[in-house]
C-alpha cells in the first residue's frame, strides 16, 4: 500500500532544498506551498514572473495536486492561460510520480519563451515602423507621376480657373471705368495665351512650379504622330 504522506513529506524536503529562496510553506494540513518562478533576463533586462501555489491532495502523486497562479508580473491574460494549460498537461503525463520539480521546470522554460516572444514582437514592431517611415518618405519624395489622364484632368481644371481669373479681371477693369475690349483687342493684347495665363497667375499671387521628374518619358507615351514630311496628295495618289 502506497504511503502517500511519506512521499509528500520527502518531496517537500527536496523542493525546499532546491528552491530555498523562492519556496514558502502556507499550511501543513493539507500541505500547501508556493514557489516563485522567474524567467531569465531579456535583452533589456526585462523579466516575467509567476508565483505558483500547490496543494497536495490525499492520494498525490497518484492524483494531480491542486495548483493556481498565486501572483504574477508582466504576464498578460493569454500567458496565464497558457501556463495553466501547460501545468495540466505536464501533471497528466507524470501521474504516479512526484512531479512538483517537473512542473516548475516546465513553467521556467515557458517563462523564458514568453520573454523571447516579447523581444521578437518588439523587434517586429520596430521593423514595421521603419517600413512605414520609408514608404511615407518615398511617397513624399516621388509625388504623383503625371500620366496622360491626370494631366488632361489638371489641364481642364487649370483652363477653367484661368477663364474665371480673366472674367474677374475684366469685371474689375470695367468697374474701374476702363472701356471694354473687343475680341480682337483681347487677342492682340494677349497674343501669347501661355504667357497670358502665367501673367494672370502672377497677378493672383500664385507661382507655378513644374517638377519635370514627375512626367513620364516622352518615349513611354503612346501618341500617334503624323509624319510632317508626308504629303496628303501623294497618299491620295497612291490609293489611285
Amino acid at each position: 500500500m502506497t504511503d502517500y504522506a511519506e512521499e509528500q513529506r520527502n518531496e517537500l524536503e527536496a523542493i525546499e532544498s532546491i528552491y530555498p529562496d523562492s519556496f514558502t510553506v502556507l499550511s501543513e494540513d493539507p500541505i500547501s506551498f508556493t514557489i516563485t518562478v522567474t524567467s531569465d533576463a531579456g535583452e533589456n533586462d526585462e523579466t516575467v514572473e509567476a508565483t505558483l501555489k500547490f496543494t497536495y491532495v490525499e492520494k498525490y502523486p497518484d492524483e494531480c495536486p491542486l495548483w493556481e497562479i498565486h501572483s504574477q508580473e508582466n504576464l498578460d491574460e493569454g500567458d496565464v492561460e497558457e501556463i495553466l494549460t501547460l501545468l495540466q498537461q505536464q501533471a497528466e503525463e507524470n501521474l504516479g510520480m512526484v512531479m512538483i520539480f517537473t512542473l516548475v521546470t516546465a513553467i521556467q522554460e515557458k517563462l523564458n519563451e514568453i520573454v523571447d516572444m516579447m523581444k521578437n514582437r518588439r523587434e517586429e514592431e520596430k521593423r514595421q515602423k521603419e517600413r512605414e517611415a520609408e514608404e511615407a518618405e518615398k511617397v513624399a519624395f516621388q509625388g504623383t507621376v503625371v500620366t496622360i489622364e491626370n494631366f488632361l484632368a489638371w489641364k481642364a481644371k487649370f483652363e477653367l480657373e484661368m477663364a474665371e481669373l480673366r472674367r474677374k479681371k475684366l469685371k474689375e477693369e470695367e468697374q474701374a471705368g476702363k472701356p471694354k475690349l473687343t475680341g480682337k483687342q483681347l487677342f492682340e493684347r494677349d497674343h501669347n495665351l501661355d504667357t497670358s495665363d502665367i501673367q494672370f497667375l502672377e497677378d493672383a499671387g500664385n507661382n507655378v512650379e513644374v517638377d519635370e521628374s514627375l512626367f513620364q518619358d516622352i518615349e513611354d507615351l503612346d501618341l500617334d504622330e503624323d509624319d510632317p514630311d508626308s504629303d496628303p496628295l501623294e497618299a491620295g495618289s497612291d490609293e489611285d
